[in-house]
């Protein structure tokens, strides 16, 4: 066989053979698909939006000690329950000059309402924004204006700053470093992961 019909074959085998494992995971009515589009859930994709046919959750009723597993590479994040994957989840890692650290850490802070002490925006004493995407000690302040942290729901502190939270995903490493979920998604995880439960972040 040529290697020219061989790369065609070996095409034709790798569509099949995904499909049918989607199509597996498709007919499994314990799999609970979570869309997002820019953090608002819906299920219908949208053209240029950030629709995630990616993220689900099986892990509801499964026993065992939580732990997360994030391929930087892949930006998808794994969690599993006494070593069984029960849950996927498409994010949005550090992107470059604000890598995300790879790691063996662990859960250190939850907070379901978090807002970052560093990047936010400028408001003024009405909550209208003055100027927007601002670092807190590099940007200025105008006169009058107030910093109003970035929201960060679901947050989970994994090392430093850095934690898996609720946020806009693009479709590419965007983010100052923090992992940022589909809304349900970060949800699902911040209410299955305790402190102390592992997460290894791998490039």
């Amino acid at each position: 066989m040529s290697i020219r019909w061989f790369l065609i074959f070996l095409a034709a085998w790798l569509v099949v053979g995904c499909g049918e494992s989607e199509k597996s995971r498709l007919a499994n009515p314990n799999t609970s698909y979570i869309p997002s589009i820019s953090g608002l859930e819906t299920n219908t994709p949208q053209p240029g939006s950030s629709y995630d046919p990616i993220s689900y959750w099986d892990g509801d009723g499964v026993q065992g000690p939580p732990s997360v597993k994030i391929y930087l590479k892949e930006q998808r994040a794994y969690f599993y329950k006494a070593d069984v994957l029960v849950g996927e989840s498409q994010v949005s890692a550090g992107r470059e000059g604000h890598n995300t650290p790879v790691g063996k850490y662990k859960i250190t802070q939850k907070d379901k309402d978090h807002a970052s002490s560093l990047y936010g925006d400028y408001v003024d004493v009405a909550g209208n924004v003055v100027q927007k995407d601002v670092e807190l000690g590099k940007d200025p302040k105008p006169a009058g204006a107030f910093f109003k942290g970035a929201p960060m729901p679901f947050f989970m502190r994994i090392t430093g700053g850095v934690g898996m939270h609720e946020g806009y995903l693009p479709g590419y490493p965007a983010s100052h470093g923090c992992i940022r979920m589909p809304g349900k998604m970060a949800k699902v995880f911040f209410n299955n992961v305790d402190l102390g439960t592992p997460v290894e972040i791998v490039d």
